[in-house]
């Protein structure tokens, strides 16, 4: 409770009451002891996004009760189904998240950079691999080059699909 008030209160906005109800229902479910399915819609600019990243955070710093032996080094994967859609929501979820010490990667086939500590610097993609397989990125963001081969993960814990529709079955 505490963590998602320090976050609504660095927000530039308040949230609306769809968002505040989306996010609650979201977050009462990450406590449960069976995974969540659910599909949040609704019209560009409504904020999925800030509530998608409330989720994350609430996974990362806050942790999910029932699965508290796993709360170390818990990761979240965040994927868009194109470069530029990738590109602004690493950069909006970074600036969300700044002031919360999370690690943040990017990655897609022709690029790859980490967020840390309020930087943003390039790093080659088997670097960036590395790091993420051994848990020192909590958000990576990017395209389906998160699900190809050699992409691996220490304790992923929440996976955000923005525009699902637009993946193939297999994806």
């Amino acid at each position: 409770v505490e963590l998602i008030k320090q976050f609504t209160g660095v927000l530039p906005f308040k949230l609306t009451d769809s968002q505040k109800q989306c996010s609650y229902q979201i977050l009462k479910d990450l406590e449960k002891s069976v995974p969540m399915s659910r599909l949040l819609e609704g019209d560009v600019g409504s904020g999925k996004t800030v509530v998608s990243t409330m989720a994350a955070l609430n996974v990362v710093k806050g942790g999910y009760p029932a699965f508290a032996e796993a709360s170390a080094g818990r990761q979240v994967a965040f994927m868009a189904p194109t470069e530029i859609l990738a590109k602004q929501h690493f950069k909006s979820v970074s600036k969300m998240l700044e002031t919360f010490n999370i690690t943040i990667g990017f990655l897609t086939g022709k690029e790859s950079f980490i967020y840390k500590e309020k930087e943003t610097f390039e790093t080659k993609k088997q670097n960036l691999l590395e790091d993420l397989k051994n848990g020192q990125i909590d958000i990576i963001i990017g395209t389906h080059s998160l699900i190809q081969k050699g992409v691996e993960f220490k304790n992923l814990a929440l996976v955000i699909i923005d525009e699902q529709h637009r993946f193939g079955v297999n994806q």
